[in-house]
């Protein structure tokens, strides 16, 4: 497993511990989740689960590859 050294403010880490000891985590685990949740993967998860949504969505890769790049560019004209 890597490691990571990340700095925060003093009020930040006490938050990070207190959550993390209230929900009965590390803060590693808990900063796993909050990334899991935000959806940060690694490549691998993440071409396999757009494989996964694409089998189920009968979409042929060309199809789900147009798709994806709508989507992708209607967000950034949002921002």
């Amino acid at each position: 497993m890597a490691r990571l050294t990340i700095a925060l403010s003093d009020t930040r880490h006490k938050a990070l511990k207190a959550a993390a000891l209230q929900r009965g985590k590390t803060i590693g685990e808990l900063i796993d989740e909050s990334l899991e949740f935000y959806g940060i993967k690694s490549r691998e998860d993440a071409v396999a689960l757009v494989r996964r949504a694409r089998e189920h969505s009968g979409l042929s890769e060309t199809r789900a590859q147009v798709l994806a790049q709508d989507e992708i560019r209607a967000v950034r004209r949002s921002r």
